[in-house]
């Protein structure tokens, strides 16, 4: 992946390989997380950091 500070649909889709309705519901979880942690998000993106943090338990690939 780039160097991006924010994952899109079809990051998150292509990253995991999975449909793009499947990644849209991943990405709504993880920002009703942050969310509730009192953080800013924006709908159809998620922050790569945290992504990455959800989905290796911070260690990256």
């Amino acid at each position: 992946m780039e160097n991006k500070r924010f994952l899109n649909v079809n990051d998150v889709a292509d990253y995991l390989g999975i449909s793009v309705p499947t990644a849209y519901k991943i990405i709504r979880r993880l920002n009703d997380e942050l969310s509730k942690m009192g953080y800013l998000t924006v709908s159809g993106r998620v922050s790569k950091t945290y992504f990455e943090q959800k989905v290796y338990g911070g260690v990256t690939a």
